[in-house]
């Protein structure tokens, strides 16, 4: 399936629109994370920890979407959009949605 944040695919046709999906992955920060990010924050760099969890995040959203573009019989998704949230009390969780248009293209 082809996955695109532009709203045309060049070099092919999009011949139906079948409408939005999405997908969507939460993922919690635990306290060993939290520990080694804020030792990342405090001595510069980056925090490979909350890298990953997002990478994993980010790859989940984004297969859900594509699964409920396959269950609708798209072959492509257009426009996808990426959006990352915190969410809970604290902002202890992190939100990563992932929408877009399916549709078919020949």
């Amino acid at each position: 399936m082809i996955i695109t944040t532009t709203p045309t695919l060049e070099g092919k046709r999009i011949t139906r629109y079948i409408g939005l999906v999405n997908g969507e992955a939460i993922i919690g920060a635990n306290l060993v994370k939290d520990f080694f990010a804020g030792i990342s924050d405090i001595v510069g760099g980056r925090s490979g920890a909350y890298e990953q969890g997002l990478r994993e995040a980010k790859s989940i959203a984004i297969k859900d979407m594509m699964d409920q573009a396959h269950r609708l019989g798209a072959n492509a998704i257009v426009g996808v959009d990426l959006d990352y949230q915190t969410i809970g009390g604290n902002g202890s969780m992190l939100m990563v949605s992932a929408n877009g248009t399916a549709v078919i293209i020949e």
